[in-house]
């Protein structure tokens, strides 16, 4: 059972879940996808199964994104199976875990991006430790924050989710818990016993508040965030009406923090941005299955474009850190080309 990619226990009613790729940071493959898609639709049918709680193996991530470079290696190698399944596959276990009827934790004991973020941010309990860290940082790869990332994002408090789309910001626990990405902190060396009290829970028809009840026997203090001091200008900034508008008004604003976003979101993948933002604003007032729908087919855009692929290799393959994007700059990412990675695709996800 060591070998296995994911680790299925359960004991006293709890489902234990372990992303078991430690040199890998736990990233997410298409394997690991298919192993917990008929999980989770057993334990959800499952009266004996009180509440999930869902980790990361060894000390460094909780799972790192969703493993890109296999899709890289398929688009080179082969016909992009990978590319279409692995989206399409992962997304249903992410709609799975928004509509989970069991609390839903997740211990997230280091590096959590990405695809990480898809198996967390979804269920109620999202529990950072010190060694918590988290990004969204697709626009640096020619994606785009997906796994749901169209529904949580805009969701965040003002100009938050926008900003941390754009930009790919990481955010340690204080950060994250004052954003509303994580909902409590808990240090790394308490999780076992936390998950103890867990097994020992009499178990109320208040599930939910029963797991909240236990958690405040553990939560402790995350420090000061660093995020406040940034609301007015985040909220000022990207709260524009195109990405051209965000750039335009950083670049305007004279203060250092403005001209240093400005300068990162250079870096980045324009045709990305330019699809990111019409995510996050479109998402707002989306459903979550109809926001799922949206970002598979984002997500076969990007497939069938240029700027995923560059951004692979620059930044995961040859690590030379020097994309070439195509477009190379917003100007030239045209309306078509944005309403391209939003057109239903003849293998749609209709949910």
């Amino acid at each position: 059972m060591a070998d296995e990619e994911v680790l299925f226990s359960v004991k006293r009613g709890i489902g234990r879940i372990v992303l078991n790729r430690p040199k890998a940071l736990n990233a997410l493959t298409l394997p690991m996808v298919r192993a917990l898609d008929p999980k989770l639709r057993e334990w959800a049918a499952d009266d004996a199964i009180k509440a999930v709680v869902i980790s990361g193996a060894g000390d460094r991530a909780f799972c790192a994104g969703g493993d890109v470079a296999a899709i890289y290696r398929d688009k080179k190698e082969a016909q992009g199976a990978i590319g279409r399944d692995f989206f399409r596959e992962e997304y249903v276990v992410n709609r799975m875990i928004f509509r989970f009827p069991k609390p839903w934790i997740a211990l997230l004991d280091g590096i959590t991006m990405g695809g990480g973020v898809g198996l967390s941010v979804h269920g109620p309990f999202r529990i950072a430790t010190e060694k918590f860290l988290f990004a969204m940082p697709e626009t640096g790869i020619g994606l785009f924050p997906d796994v749901g990332g169209g529904h949580f994002l805009p969701r965040l408090p003002g100009q938050l989710g926008m900003y941390l789309a754009l930009t790919g910001n990481r955010l340690k626990a204080a950060d994250a818990l004052y954003a509303g990405v994580a909902t409590h902190f808990v240090h790394s060396n308490r999780l076992p016993a936390l998950v103890e009290a867990l097994e020992e829970t009499l178990w109320s028809g208040d599930a939910i508040g029963d797991v909240g009840l236990v958690l405040d026997e553990f939560t402790g203090d995350a420090g000061q965030a660093s995020l406040p001091p940034q609301r007015a200008l985040i909220d000022t900034h990207f709260s524009a009406d195109s990405v051209e508008g965000i750039v335009k008004s950083l670049q305007s604003a004279g203060d250092e923090w403005a001209a240093k976003t400005a300068a990162s979101l250079a870096r980045l993948s324009p045709t990305s941005m330019k699809i990111t933002f019409r995510q996050i604003r479109n998402g707002a007032s989306m459903s979550f299955e109809d926001i799922m729908t949206m970002e598979y087919r984002m997500a076969q855009g990007c497939m069938a474009g240029h700027d995923f692929f560059e951004g692979v290799r620059a930044v995961l393959i040859d690590k030379d850190n020097a994309p070439q994007w195509q477009p190379a700059d917003l100007a030239g990412v045209t309306q078509e080309i944005v309403d391209r990675h939003f057109a239903p695709v003849a293998n749609d996800l209709i949910f």
